[in-house]
């Protein structure tokens, strides 16, 4: 894996703004991390106002108290923090979960996609623990491009160009996942770095001990029906358990999203303009607080109205 290890280590390690940076130290205080990654829009476009995206790579399975065993399975555990960094209030969704959760589902030993589908696009490693968790993140992010690339080879065209097979892949994971993206929704990734992609799909089959010919800018990868098959039945089986672990993750949020309430407050403010005010007994119980939020940001626009 030499040549996708260097591509991937060469891109984890590009450089990040200060207050990226800043955000994912205050971060790696919490108990445990050994890894804290930056991934998201926002790497692209460097647009503070909107929500940082982490994620959290920690020393243990899953969460402590009464949800132990949901985290344990249903990860990751989802979060929302805000803090001030040069007198601007900067707000992040953070994702947490074992190393070890994250390079068994990057290797795609789970019926998850959602790892090795998100983590073959671009990231950051902002921050790690000394000398420990840096070799074993950049091994899980190229196991990710290596997961991501068989399943393209097998659901997309006999031949085409690099961008044909990840369009077909993505295109795959979003009708998986229980998400609502607009037709399209790949070209805002691929067109961002077209080069990217194709080089890291061909890395990742080299990898993969998978054999591929290139003509004319063409590619065709060299599966045999049995393997092409066993990929396909793989796939079938995550497609179909794709939205029931989206729903089973859901419920979990439901009970153990750290921050929803202030999180929810904020996202409703920035897209209608309407305030929700904040009690301590919503910040505790969102969910319970959820139907009175609803109505009273109804009241609200028909008195605006």
């Amino acid at each position: 894996m030499s040549e996708l290890s260097t591509l991937v280590g060469e891109e984890l390690r590009q450089p990040v703004l200060p207050q990226i940076r800043a955000f994912a130290e205050h971060l790696a205080t919490r108990d445990g991390v050994r890894a804290v990654l930056f991934y998201g829009s926002i790497l692209r476009t460097g647009d503070l106002d909107g929500v940082l995206d982490y994620y959290l790579l920690n020393d243990r399975p899953g969460r402590r108290g009464p949800f132990g065993l949901a985290s344990r399975w249903l990860w990751p555990d989802v979060s929302y923090h805000e803090l001030e960094i040069e007198g601007c209030v900067l707000r992040a969704k953070v994702a947490s979960m074992s190393l070890e959760q994250f390079r068994a589902a990057a290797e795609g030993r789970h019926l998850d996609t959602t790892i090795w589908a998100r983590f073959v696009q671009p990231t950051r490693v902002v921050w790690t623990a000394v000398g420990v968790a840096g070799p074993q993140v950049e091994g899980a992010v190229a196991a990710a491009a290596v997961t991501a690339a068989r399943f393209a080879a097998a659901l997309g065209p006999e031949k085409g160009s690099a961008d044909d097979f990840w369009a077909a892949l993505f295109r795959q994971t979003y009708a998986a996942e229980l998400r609502v993206e607009a037709p399209g929704r790949e070209r805002s990734i691929l067109d961002v770095d077209p080069a990217r992609y194709a080089e890291r799909l061909t890395a990742a089959w080299r990898a993969d001990a998978l054999a591929f010919t290139e003509t004319s800018g063409e590619l065709s990868p060299q599966l045999s029906e049995a393997e092409r098959r066993r990929i396909l039945r793989a796939w079938a089986l995550r497609r179909t358990m794709g939205k029931p672990l989206n729903v089973a993750r859901l419920i979990k949020a439901a009970f153990t999203f750290e921050g929803a309430a202030r999180y929810a407050a904020w996202k409703i403010e920035r897209h209608t303009g309407l305030p929700v005010p904040l009690t301590p007994w919503r910040e505790r119980h969102p969910v319970l607080a959820a139907p009175g939020a609803i109505l009273r940001l109804w009241k609200a626009k028909r008195a605006r109205s």
